[in-house]
């Protein structure tokens, strides 16, 4: 896919590296998009403002106001359909994490309503620091996305972890986000049903220093140390107005039970959670939490190119409604028809996208003829495992902390009886390490 008619805000913040700005700002613009760049006032002691202005023929904006006349950063955010900020410095991220106005970028970064991606460039010692891996995690639990430093030579002299991705990788990433949404439009509707949603102390799911994962085993095994492992849960909200939505009764119990138990087993864990009172502050786990269909299934398709394995737990409606009316509904005398229209199949996308090394494990609530059923969702949808549950079993409806679960591969069914989902947790993931 290329970025034709797509509309892409860049971030310059004053680092080394924001000569690849440069790079960037062109190989956008040969994609196809029309690009605006913003700067802090540092960066253009590294890059001119002309350079860039040149290459994506806009102004450069350095700042809100300059003197004589203001910028209006809300409407530029409400113009794009991608914010990028590239370099993105330890104080640029802090700034950005915290609120702190007081630059363009911030300004605009406040006001957006599109998906916005940060990629980080600094020394190592910065970047390991807890205050800004903190700010990094807080900027992805707000919903952005994180674009991981490089590994190499560093302006200091010293090498490891800390450089700007390449200008070329930044650039299909942010591609490969818009193909995978297919829809910027449906992008930009699903961030803003999260805008105003946030818990009133985004601090209390991050993960704290002496948290641990719950691990129903006295010795955990490391059998999944070097994985990355994506895991879905909980379920998803499809509004119908500001008011009303179209939802389940999951809480996302299975699902954080699943990834706290791979955490502890050594995985490195991408959670993307549906809304729901329920979350972890183990280690090892980054969560990015959606409200809708649409939102899911656009965080799972980025995460899953990096993924090892895939555990779809999360109970995601299969419908939402065509329209989302602006205003209450108000109670008539007629009766109301509203109109749904299929949501993205996460699963089966994921599993048609899957590559020889990659594992995927879906879930299956069945409430009659389970076992026909779930092996038909096994195949069509290319997973190597199916977990189904009935709610129908006693202790193993939504909202319970038991569960009562057969495990389908493609050649045996192998039932379990009824656990702490704690316990279920480990039993998959055992099945899990069998097909790596």
């Amino acid at each position: 896919m290329s970025l034709k008619g797509k509309k892409i805000i860049l971030g310059v913040s004053g680092s080394i590296a924001a000569y690849k700005a440069a790079l960037v700002v062109r190989g956008l613009v040969k994609a196809g998009a029309e690009v605006r760049v913003l700067m802090t006032r540092a960066a253009t002691d590294f890059i001119s403002p002309l350079t860039l202005a040149t290459l994506s023929k806009h102004e450069v904006t350095t700042s809100v106001h300059d003197g004589s006349s203001w910028n209006n950063h809300v409407e530029m955010g409400l113009w794009a359909d991608a914010m990028l900020v590239a370099p993105a410095t330890a104080t640029t991220i802090g700034k950005m994490a915290n609120g702190i106005c007081d630059s363009a970028i911030v300004a605009v970064y406040l006001s957006a309503r599109c998906p916005v991606f940060f990629a980080p460039a600094m020394d190592l010692d910065m970047w390991a620091h807890p205050a800004t891996q903190r700010n990094v995690t807080l900027l992805q639990r707000y919903g952005n996305h994180l674009i991981d430093v490089g590994t190499g030579e560093l302006a200091s002299g010293l090498s490891g972890a800390g450089r700007l991705e390449e200008p070329e990788e930044i650039i299909r990433k942010i591609r490969d986000f818009l193909a995978g949404t297919q829809d910027a439009k449906a992008v930009k509707e699903a961030v803003n049903e999260r805008k105003g949603r946030m818990p009133d102390d985004p601090y209390v799911d991050m993960p704290a220093e002496d948290s641990h994962a719950a691990d129903p085993v006295a010795t955990c095994p490391q059998d999944l140390g070097g994985k990355n492992i994506l895991i879905t849960a909980g379920p998803t909200y499809e509004d119908l107005d500001p008011v009303r939505y179209l939802g389940n009764r999951s809480t996302g119990r299975m699902g954080i039970a699943l990834a706290e138990a791979a955490a502890a087993r050594g995985a490195s864990v991408d959670l993307v959670l549906g809304p729901t009172e329920l979350s972890s502050k183990a280690r090892g786990i980054t969560i990015h939490q959606v409200r809708s269909a649409r939102e899911m299934h656009a965080v799972s398709v980025l995460k899953w190119r990096s993924a090892d394995a895939g555990i779809m737990a999360a109970a995601v409606a299969d419908y939402r409604p065509a329209k989302t009316e602006a205003g209450k509904i108000k109670k008539k005398d007629n009766p109301l028809t509203v109109k749904l229209v299929r949501n993205p199949d996460i699963a089966a996308e994921l599993g048609q996208e899957k590559k020889a090394h990659q594992r995927l494990i879906g879930f299956a609530l069945e409430t009659e003829n389970g076992v026909a059923n779930a092996r038909v969702k096994l195949e069509k949808k290319n997973l190597d495992l199916i977990v189904l549950n009935s709610p129908n079993d006693e202790g193993a409806a939504f909202g319970t902390t038991t569960n009562k679960i057969q495990l389908l591969s493609h050649n045996k069914v192998t039932p379990f009886e009824l656990k702490p989902k704690a316990s279920v947790a480990h039993d998959i993931l055992d099945a899990l390490v069998e097909v790596f």
